[in-house]
């Protein structure tokens, strides 16, 4: 249900989310619309981006499904240009988007998979940021949040290669936020912890006994949902979080402090 326009805080915004046809990037898709925000609903998988626009029209928002594959440069200039072209600016950009596909001893480590990764978790982030801040500062600000995670914080055995991409992007989240601050543009990261998405779920098929320590390793004694990620984006590309820029916020349960 959509709220009231009055009381939407994204009303009159334009909002593009990268990874957005599943999992967390879809909540948060959802969460921004509900908001009031139009929003360019970007997913390499044309399926699954239909599928969550379609979903946030069938609700009463406003949105579009956009292809685009993220470390392709050409493609996130294409994406931006697309936000602006159908709706008319860009005020808000979450960096959603992240694939890895590598685990083990970081000495069994392939160069190509640790380049891999590091391309589709760092320097995709990097891409989306570099067009999106060209645009916003033409614009007079904006406002970008980028999805890191909990492994990026004290390290995390056989997901060596992910934990450094994602300890990468708080640091771009840090250093971008300090050079455009007093430029309007705000940039914040979100780090979640374990939350319920369907890859998630699908490994705790496979490995019961580690999804029950999961649960266990949060303060709060359970996995996160896709909304309750959706929730912290929305609040930090609000106006409320006006004063808000260069924070990396765990959203975790509580994990990191344990």
């Amino acid at each position: 249900m959509m709220m009231d326009g009055d009381m939407a805080e994204l009303s009159g915004k334009v909002a593009l989310v990268t990874g957005a046809g599943v999992g967390i990037g879809r909540a948060i898709a959802q969460v921004l619309a509900r908001e009031g925000a139009r929003v360019l609903v970007v997913d390499f998988n044309e399926d699954t981006a239909r599928e969550t626009a379609a979903g946030i029209r069938a609700a009463g928002g406003e949105a579009v499904p956009h292809v685009a594959d993220v470390s392709d440069e050409s493609c996130v200039q294409a994406m931006v240009r697309a936000a602006v072209d159908t709706f008319g600016g860009l005020h808000v950009a979450c960096n959603s988007a992240a694939v890895s596909r590598g685990s083990g001893p970081i000495h069994g480590f392939t160069r190509e998979v640790f380049d891999h990764t590091l391309t589709m978790c760092l320097t995709n982030t990097f891409l989306c940021m570099k067009h999106e801040i060209a645009h916003m500062l033409e614009a007079g600000g904006g406002s970008i949040v980028n999805i890191s995670s909990n492994a990026s914080l004290r390290g995390q055995p056989y997901n060596t290669a992910y934990a450094a991409a994602k300890s990468g992007v708080n640091l771009l989240t840090k250093s971008s936020a300090s050079e455009y601050g007093h430029k309007g543009i705000r940039i914040n990261a979100v780090s979640p912890g374990v939350i319920r998405t369907p890859g998630v779920e699908r490994y705790f098929e496979e490995q019961p006994k580690i999804a029950e320590g999961l649960k266990q390793a949060a303060a709060m004694r359970r996995l996160g949902e896709p909304r309750e990620i959706a929730e912290v984006v929305c609040f930090l590309a609000s106006d409320r979080a006006s004063y808000i820029t260069g924070q990396l916020l765990s959203v975790d349960g509580g994990a990191a402090v344990k």
